[in-house]
């Protein structure tokens, strides 16, 4: 009786922390998207912004044609949303090519070809990795890295969405890591066994049988590094050069969304123009996050069933 009552309270606890965190993440849009409201009830700020110029181009530029602009601060405004998505992008493009493969090979190495002495040698380094402040790896990539990429590749700007994307890549190396590791020990030892006892070398073993049965978890935690790399703040507002240019050159300096609330949220009047974009900004980056995570979520879901032979 007494263990009854102690699963049915750890049950209630496990529903009311669940309960309390949707209820905070719902709460928290709902203050983000009310505040951003008056961009379409407001005739005022809907006349100096709306929808169409948050998202198409603001000005013609007789030597660059149509040009996306970020410009919140002069005589005429320009709240270009398009450039800071671009940014974004960009950054988080970087961080997951240099961060994803790094970390799907050590998972793969940690799990399945070192010896326990390694793997505990490793495994701690690469998961302290993750208590890194933001502001650490942030004055890494603006003091170190900014200085060895501008001397090793003679780009004009130190700090640009290739710098700001690698030191992401050093925050995201550990989640990924982590969870793939995970995914690739739960994959049973019995499929181990049956690819050796067939003939197969561990490298093989590796990478024909449990890679695939563990793609499921491996996409997740991809999905949960874009998702880290797509938020971050810190890193970006310092080693990016927070310059809003439309480009793709990846060696000039950009300027993200997150990056945009956390430089001008404070210095903004409350109630204004530039107050209420950049509380769009936030909304639509918690979209963002949202979709994101819920494709990750039906794709696992759709490999999973794959892999078991349902579909």
């Amino acid at each position: 009786m007494k263990i009854f009552n102690k699963l049915n309270l750890i049950e209630i606890c496990i529903k009311l922390t669940a309960f309390i965190v949707i209820s905070a993440l719902i709460l928290i849009f709902i203050f983000i998207a009310k505040e951003s409201l008056p961009i379409f009830t407001s005739r005022e700020i809907h006349n100096e912004t709306n929808l169409s110029k948050l998202f198409l181009p603001q000005e013609y530029n007789p030597n660059k044609g149509k040009e996306f602009l970020w410009q919140p601060v002069s005589k005429i405004p320009k709240y270009s949303v398009i450039v800071l998505l671009l940014g974004t992008l960009k950054v988080t493009f970087v961080a997951l090519i240099f961060a994803v493969p790094i970390a799907i090979m050590a998972a793969i190495f940690t799990s399945e070809f070192s010896s326990n002495f390694i793997k505990e040698f490793i495994k701690p380094i690469i998961e302290i990795l993750a208590g890194l402040p933001s502001v650490v790896l942030g004055f890494f990539a603006l003091m170190i890295l900014a200085t060895w990429f501008q001397n090793a590749f003679g780009w004009t700007f130190r700090l640009n969405a290739i710098t700001a994307g690698i030191a992401i890549g050093l925050a995201v190396i550990p989640i990924v890591y982590t969870i793939t590791e995970d995914a690739l020990n739960a994959v049973p030892k019995t499929y181990r066994d049956g690819a050796l006892a067939l003939g197969a070398n561990k490298w093989q073993t590796a990478y024909r049988i449990v890679l695939p049965a563990a793609s499921p978890g491996i996409f997740a935690a991809c999905i949960l590094g874009l998702g880290r790399a797509i938020g971050e703040t810190m890193i970006v507002l310092m080693a990016s050069g927070n310059a809003a240019i439309m480009t793709l050159d990846f060696t000039q300096s950009v300027r993200t969304l997150s990056a945009t609330i956390a430089a001008e949220l404070a210095e903004v009047v409350v109630g204004s123009t530039h107050y209420c974009v950049l509380f769009f900004i936030g909304a639509f980056l918690f979209i963002i996050t949202f979709f994101i995570n819920l494709l990750g979520y039906w794709f696992v879901n759709r490999l999973r069933i794959k892999l078991e032979g349902k579909a």
